[in-house]
């Protein structure tokens, strides 16, 4: 399994249409949803290490339920020409900067192959792919820069997304929702050496392209692939610390919270007594569910997912929905339910979380803890992991993403904690 097969973004759209409503949507439920691990308060971004994120509606036309975002600057290389892009979704489940093509107003330079093509990227996502040109900049986020970073840019202004690229596009606001991509996940790149020999001819993400309809894959030596933003930085650029305040069980219209750099490097990011949980190659750890059961099942973390996606309704003994919502958990009453995450080491640490009714949630919401589904793909997708802890899992808690080989207070990376 490529490091990309792991990319994040699995969202599922919920319908919110004039007036702050959502007619798909109706009703309501009440009371506080709690979680272990849970923060105090509401975070905010207040030292150099950290950026405010908030979860909202998305940029403007989103409609964008259980997204988180951030604000990002990217500058063309070496100079003080910059943009300021905000609503990039913050994702744990994949690497890197990429930005709609229809927003960037910069002129940033090319990423080329030896041969003198121009370097484009098809990036796979769960839900879809991410095609367009692979380009530098430099990045800031919050007070934090990377210099020279390879990033991609989405869409289909500089070269059509080939037949080979295959999967559904994801190329433009309608498709991706969000004004961009900030992956913070597990890997200082995107793809690593799978991409960079010529074995990677038969499955790399990477294309060469030499005009608008004639790109080929190519293989891409690592400092030219789009590369995790915070490995880049001078500092603090071992991991991350996302903090999102509890929300009730009626959900909020937005939740402030802040994305932390650095792991054990400040006093904001110490692991504390948080449990660190060690993964496999992949980025993988395991979930028994319920907690005292003994089947395991391949599991992730991932904020660019919208819910808790896991088994499916004849595993979970949860009601699906139906029509417009059949991507949706819909229980008769809200479900209290427990799960064990377990380290590839062993570590173990028991969760309680709830499953709601997607169908009685209220519309005038866009940040839930209670959001759920089942997994798509299983069980008839042996690759496929049984548990997605997606956003609603951050809610209440910080959670610690280490990066790849990168040394921490809680041992070198790749590794949870929470």
């Amino acid at each position: 399994m490529t490091r990309l097969v792991l990319a994040g973004v699995l969202a599922v759209v919920l319908c919110h249409c004039g007036g702050g409503t959502n007619p798909i949507m109706s009703g309501g439920t009440s009371g506080s949803v709690e979680q272990t691990g849970g923060i105090g308060g509401t975070p905010t971004a207040t030292d150099p290490n950290m950026v405010a994120v908030v979860v909202d509606s998305g940029p403007t036309g989103a409609n964008y339920t259980n997204g988180i975002f951030a604000t990002v600057t990217l500058c063309e290389p070496g100079t003080s020409k910059c943009q300021t892009i905000d609503h990039l979704l913050v994702d744990t489940g994949s690497v890197g900067v990429r930005v709609l093509e229809s927003e960037l107003t910069l002129s940033l330079p090319a990423v080329t192959t030896t041969a003198g093509g121009l370097v484009a990227e098809c990036t796979p996502f769960v839900d879809g792919t991410a095609w367009g040109p692979v380009r530098r900049a430099d990045v800031v986020v919050g007070s934090e820069s990377a210099s020279n970073l390879p990033v991609q840019v989405i869409g289909e202004k500089t070269f059509l997304m080939p037949s080979s690229c295959t999967g559904s596009p994801i190329t433009d606001f309608r498709s991706l929702a969000a004004n961009g991509i900030l992956g913070v996940g597990l890997f200082t790149e995107d793809c690593g050496s799978t991409c960079a020999g010529p074995a990677a001819l038969q499955s790399t993400p990477y294309y060469a392209c030499t005009t608008a309809t004639a790109c080929s894959v190519t293989s891409v030596p690592i400092a030219d692939q789009v590369a995790h933003p915070v490995a880049a930085f001078p500092v603090d650029n071992n991991g991350t610390v996302i903090q999102l305040p509890s929300v009730p069980a009626s959900g909020a219209p937005s939740v402030p919270g802040v994305l932390i750099f650095g792991i054990g490097t400040q006093a904001n990011n110490a692991l504390g007594g948080a449990t660190v949980l060690s993964l496999d190659p992949s980025g993988f750890l395991g979930t028994t569910f319920p907690a005292s059961g003994t089947t395991m099942y391949t599991a992730y973390l991932d904020s660019g997912s919208n819910g808790l996606f896991f088994l499916n309704s004849a595993t979970s003994k949860l009601a699906q929905c139906t029509g417009g919502l059949s991507s949706f958990y819909c229980p008769t009453s809200t479900a209290n339910l427990a799960a064990t995450i377990v380290g590839i080491g062993g570590t173990r640490t028991t969760v309680t979380f709830s499953v709601a009714n997607a169908a009685k949630l209220p519309g005038n919401a866009y940040a839930f803890a209670n959001l759920a589904g089942p997994m798509p793909g299983f069980p008839s997708d042996s690759t496929v992991p049984g548990f997605d802890w997606g956003l609603p899992f951050y809610f209440g808690r910080s959670i610690f993403t280490a990066i790849e080989g990168k040394p921490t207070s809680g041992g070198p990376g790749p590794f949870f904690a929470f």
